[in-house]
C-alpha cells in the first residue's frame, strides 16, 4: 500500500470500540457528522453470513435510531412478508422468530437478527404511533403473503374474482429468473388483477375499509413485481432489462416511496455491498445504490463492510436448499482488505468523502482496485479467489472494517 494512504488512513481512520450493541455510542459520533445530513443510509456486507456485521449494523442501527432520527429500517428481504414483521416491531404482534423465518431467506434467520428486532420492538413500545420505527422488506421475492391477503380481500369483496389469485400462486417460493416466459402472461395476469383493485377501490373502500382495500390493493402491486422477476430470462446478465437489474430498480422504488411518502423519513438500507454501491455490480449491473445516488445525491451515503480473515456461513454451490457451511479465508495479498488490514489494526471506519481532491490518497481511492464478495451461494472449492471490481471513493462514502469475521448463528427451524 503506498505510504500516503497508509497515512490517510492512520488519520482518518476512526476505531470502533466495540461490535456489541446496547453500549456507549461516542466513538460512532464521527460517522454521524458525516451523515448528518443524509436521508439514506446504505449499510452494506461482503457476505451475508458474518456475525460481527449483524452485530455491528445493530450498533449503528441503534445509533440512528436514537442520535439521528432516523424512522425506517428497510431490508433487502420480502416486501410481501416483512410487513408482518413490521407488525410486531411497531405492535408486538406475532412471534418474532417465526416472521423472521417467513421472510423467506437463511440469511436472516440469525440469533442476530432476533436480537436486532427485538431491540426494535423495545424501543418502539413506549413511543406514540407516529415516532415509532418501521421494518420494511425491499425485495418482491418470497411473495405468499400477498397471495393470500389478496385472495381474502376477494373473498370477501369480488368472490367470482378469487379464483384470479390462484395462478399467481406460482411467483410466492420461486426465485428470479425461474419461470422464464418471453410473453410474461403472470405478469399480464398479475396487471389485469391490481388494475381490478385499483379500478374497484372505492367501491370496495365501502364495503370493507380504505385501509383494506389500499392494503390488497398493495400486495397486489407486490405480486406484480414478483411475477415480473420470476418470468424474466436468466441472460443475459447486464442491461437495464435483465433479472438483476430489474430487481435492483424495484428495490430502489420502494425506498424511494418511503422517502417521498414523508418528509420526515430517513431510511437505512440493509443490503449486500453490490447492491448499496453507487455504481454497478456482477456483469455491469446498475445496483440499487446506483440509483438512489442518481435520485437523491448526497443525501444518499453508502457505507461498504468489509473484513480481513475468518469464517463466514454461505451455501454451496447451487444448492437452493441444502444447509449454509462454514467457510474460511485468510487476508490474503491482493485484495482491498488486505491492504486494509495492514494499513491500520483492528475494527475502524472511514469516511471516504473526506479525502481531499489533491491528496495522494484520493488518487489511490479513485483507482481500480479488487474487493472480496460472498452471497448466500459461493462456489464450492474456488470462493478463495472470488472479487469484484471496486473503486473505493467511487463506489462507497464509507468503508467500515471488521478484522476478523466469524459465522452468523442460525435459529432453529420453526412453522411458518
Amino acid at each position: 500500500m503506498p505510504d500516503d494512504i497508509t497515512r490517510w488512513l492512520t488519520e482518518h481512520a476512526r476505531p470502533l470500540r466495540t461490535l456489541t450493541p446496547g453500549g456507549p455510542h461516542e466513538d460512532l459520533a464521527p460517522l454521524g457528522e458525516s451523515l448528518r445530513d443524509a436521508r439514506i443510509v446504505g449499510l452494506g456486507e461482503s457476505t451475508h453470513g458474518t456475525r460481527e456485521f449483524f452485530l455491528l449494523k445493530h450498533r449503528i442501527i441503534e445509533f440512528l435510531v436514537r442520535e439521528a432520527g432516523f424512522t425506517t429500517l428497510a431490508m433487502e428481504a420480502s416486501e410481501s412478508a416483512a410487513r408482518a414483521l413490521d407488525a410486531y416491531v411497531r405492535h408486538g404482534t406475532g412471534d418474532p422468530a417465526r416472521l423472521i423465518t417467513r421472510l423467506g431467506f437463511w440469511t436472516w434467520r440469525t440469533e442476530e437478527m432476533l436480537a436486532l428486532v427485538e431491540w426494535l420492538r423495545a424501543h418502539n413500545r413506549a413511543l406514540p404511533e407516529g415516532r415509532r420505527v418501521r421494518f420494511v422488506g425491499m425485495d418482491p421475492q418470497r411473495c405468499a403473503d400477498s397471495v393470500d391477503a389478496v385472495a381474502a380481500f376477494l373473498r370477501q369483496v369480488a368472490p367470482e374474482r378469487a379464483e384470479d389469485v390462484r395462478e399467481l400462486a406460482v411467483p410466492a417460493q420461486a426465485h428470479p429468473a425461474s419461470q422464464p416466459d418471453p410473453e410474461q402472461a403472470l405478469l399480464h395476469r398479475a396487471e389485469a388483477l391490481a388494475g381490478f383493485l385499483e379500478e374497484h377501490r372505492e367501491k370496495f373502500a365501502r364495503h370493507t375499509t380504505v385501509e383494506a382495500a389500499d392494503e390488497a390493493l398493495e400486495h397486489a402491486r407486490i405480486l406484480l413485481r414478483a411475477a415480473d422477476l420470476v418470468t424474466r430470462s436468466p441472460g443475459p446478465c447486464s442491461g437495464e432489462d435483465s433479472v438483476f437489474a430489474v430487481r435492483d430498480r424495484y428495490m430502489a422504488d420502494a425506498v424511494a416511496r418511503l422517502v417521498d411518502g414523508s418528509p420526515e423519513a430517513r431510511v437505512i438500507v440493509w443490503a449486500h455491498n453490490g447492491h448499496i454501491a453507487k455504481g454497478t455490480y456482477g456483469d455491469g449491473v446498475p445496483a440499487l445504490g446506483s440509483r438512489l445516488r442518481e435520485r437523491y445525491g448526497d443525501d444518499y451515503y453508502a457505507l461498504a463492510l468489509l473484513f480481513g480473515k475468518g469464517a463466514f456461513l454461505a451455501r454451496r454451490g447451487h444448492d437452493l436448499q441444502g444447509p449454509p457451511r462454514r467457510h474460511r479465508i485468510g487476508t490474503g495479498i491482493r485484495s482491498v482488505e488486505a491492504r486494509l488490514a495492514g494499513a491500520v489494526p483492528g475494527d475502524y471506519y472511514a469516511d471516504l468523502r473526506a479525502a481531499g481532491p489533491s491528496s495522494e490518497a484520493e488518487r489511490w481511492l479513485r483507482a481500480p482496485l479488487m474487493q472480496r464478495t460472498f452471497g448466500a451461494y459461493v462456489p464450492r472449492f474456488v470462493y478463495r479467489f472470488h472479487v469484484a471490481p471496486l473503486v473505493p471513493a467511487e463506489d462507497y462514502d464509507g468503508i467500515a472494517f471488521v478484522a476478523r469475521s466469524t459465522c452468523s448463528r442460525l435459529l432453529p427451524p420453526v412453522e411458518t
